[in-house]
């Protein structure tokens, strides 16, 4: 007991010295700038170059192979994209063989599922792009077969949004350039056979990937318009309209970008800032990733924003410097207290100080601001909160000073955590305490008793 008075003596010192369902990008606030990435590694200066000139919130787009489903892995990097305000978006792939990727099989479905449903997402969408250009014979075990990726991304959608309502389904970027070859498909040609076996394919998709590639050569001028240029995008909707299979689908332009061996490097940050600022301002566009931060061996060295020595190409900084917006995605808050209590004996008139231990569940980092502690029926104020960072999902302590309106007597309560904007986000917690009346100088004989006592008490203990 004396432990438990000693510990409120303390407090008091130092304070008087769901169901859920994804939700739409463009009804909020969105940062659109990105960066592609193949390693965890970059991910903070992938942050430096979106997050930067006003922006925060922007995305990162990288590959999670059959082979790297490691759930433990992937959680470290989610929590610290978390920590650095990026937004992932995540692009499953099977694995190389070669000069191909294997073809995907359908039983694997319920293994990824299982995968990307454990994760704590950063965000409430939780982005995945099913496959990589399978208008390419490469990217499909050598073959080209649009009625088989049809079938596979249909399947694959249905699944994911029956297991939670958050996955935001995108299909593969195609390449809108290839012809038909043998080795490639035309993106047209591709996907009018694809709808032939999937008629409601497009109901399954959350959005639109697109490859918005400069060519020919990666070298195109930004103002070039059309097919096989920064407006591949638009191409590819008014193809889909002609085709009457078009939904109002957000475009999420996950690989762009100009061949730093063919086009003057100098140039090509004039031509993002053009890009942006003429092009990939369309309110449709919801994220633009270029490809690709970090790659300067072959074979995507033409394509990378760092050098071989670690240095940057010129076009990092003008493309840091475009200004940007403040993105504030949906995330879902949500927590457990599992413990709380209030000093035992508080003075009429005067505040008490009280400690909440409690869990984090949900996907945003709770700080002093962003989380705050409301009494039922309001008969509470609160003065002042000592509050820790708590990430999920882990348990954290907020230690509190209240005042109450009721003057004397067995004071019982409950508290519980509200956002921001003050919608609750855990279970209520009750708190009592017994509240009598005394003047200010029996406050003060009280505490300066308990002080002697404590100092008395410390002084012969030896840590």
């Amino acid at each position: 007991m004396l432990l438990f008075i000693s510990a409120f003596i303390l407090l008091f010192a130092f304070f008087t010295t769901g169901i859920y369902a994804k939700s739409d990008p463009t009804s909020v606030a969105n940062n659109k700038f990105g960066i592609h990435i193949t390693n965890e590694k970059d991910l903070v200066e992938a942050a430096r170059l979106v997050n930067s000139s006003g922006g925060d919130w922007g995305y990162v787009t990288f590959v999670i192979t059959e082979a790297e489903r490691d759930h433990n892995r992937w959680q470290q990097i989610f929590d610290q994209m978390r920590k650095l305000h990026l937004i992932p978006v995540v692009r499953i792939a099977t694995k190389a063989n070669g000069d191909n990727w294997e073809i995907p099989k359908q039983e694997e479905i319920g293994n990824w599922i299982a995968f990307l449903n454990s994760l704590n997402w950063v965000t409430q969408n939780r982005y995945v792009i099913i496959g990589n250009e399978p208008n390419h014979a490469k990217e499909w075990g050598g073959e080209i077969d649009p009625a088989a990726y049809a079938t596979y991304l249909a399947a694959f959608a249905n699944a994911l949004h029956q297991a939670s309502a958050d996955f935001y389904v995108l299909p593969a970027g195609l390449d809108a350039s290839a012809t038909a070859t043998g080795k490639t498909m035309d993106e047209a040609t591709f996907i009018k056979r694809m709808i032939v076996t999937e008629a409601n394919l497009f109901d399954n998709l959350d959005g639109w990937v697109s490859h918005s590639y400069p060519n020919p050569d990666f070298a195109g001028k930004v103002t070039d318009t059309g097919r096989g240029s920064v407006w591949t995008f638009d191409w590819e909707l008014n193809y889909l309209k002609s085709l009457e299979i078009y939904k109002d689908l957000p475009v999420f332009i996950t690989e762009t970008g100009w061949s730093n061996q063919k086009v003057n490097q100098e140039e090509i940050g004039s031509f993002y800032d053009y890009a942006f600022k003429n092009v990939w301002n369309d309110k449709r566009v919801i994220a633009v990733t270029p490809f690709i931060l970090n790659y300067p061996n072959e074979p995507f060295s033409e394509f990378s924003w760092k050098k071989g020595d670690g240095s940057l190409y010129p076009y990092f900084e003008v493309y840091k410097d475009i200004p940007k917006v403040s993105g504030e995605p949906q995330q879902i808050q949500s927590g457990q207290i599992l413990g709380a209590l209030a000093q035992p004996v508080a003075f009429s008139e005067s505040d008490f100080v009280g400690l909440i231990v409690a869990k984090n569940t949900g996907q945003s980092i709770w700080s002093a601001g962003s989380v705050n502690i409301v009494g039922d029926n309001g008969e509470l104020l609160f003065r002042n909160t000592l509050f820790f960072d708590v990430e999920p999902p882990k348990t954290g302590l907020i230690i509190f000073r209240a005042t109450p309106v009721q003057k004397t007597g067995i004071f019982i309560k409950s508290i519980y955590l509200a956002d921001s904007s003050g919608k609750r986000i855990t279970n209520s917690f009750p708190i009592e305490a017994l509240i009598v009346k005394a003047n200010k100088m029996q406050i003060d004989s009280f505490f300066a008793k308990i002080s002697s006592y404590l100092r008395n008490t410390l002084s012969t203990v030896r840590f």
